[in-house]
């Protein structure tokens, strides 16, 4: 591609360089896309969908943890003990509590 940049004004300029960037930005996700095509022909004349063909396990479904401790002063505060801790937590934490006491009996 040869282009006179030389001829051009300087909105011209700016407005190639935008779209250069773009292209740019855009190019692994459309290669990725025109793979993605060519995959999914291939798949359909075997007679399978992509993704039954990409992945030999089943998908594992996240399994829901059981709540250890909760609020005293309102049950419906739970916390399964993983993560952050909530504020009912941290103050009775902070107000000399035990993190025993918060327990799920």
């Amino acid at each position: 591609m040869n282009a006179n940049f030389e001829n051009m004004s300087l909105d011209e300029l700016k407005s190639l360089k935008k779209d250069l960037d773009k292209a740019i930005d855009t190019y692994e996700n459309r290669k990725k896309a025109e793979a993605r095509k060519l995959l999914d022909e291939h798949a359909q004349k075997l007679g399978f969908k992509l993704e039954e063909l990409a992945t030999d396990k089943p998908m594992k479904s996240k399994k829901s943890v059981a709540s250890k401790y909760q609020n005293p002063s309102d049950a419906n505060q739970k916390w399964t003990g993983r993560g952050r801790k909530p504020k009912f937590v941290t103050e009775h934490l902070n107000n000399g509590g035990k993190l025993e006491d918060l327990l799920i009996r």
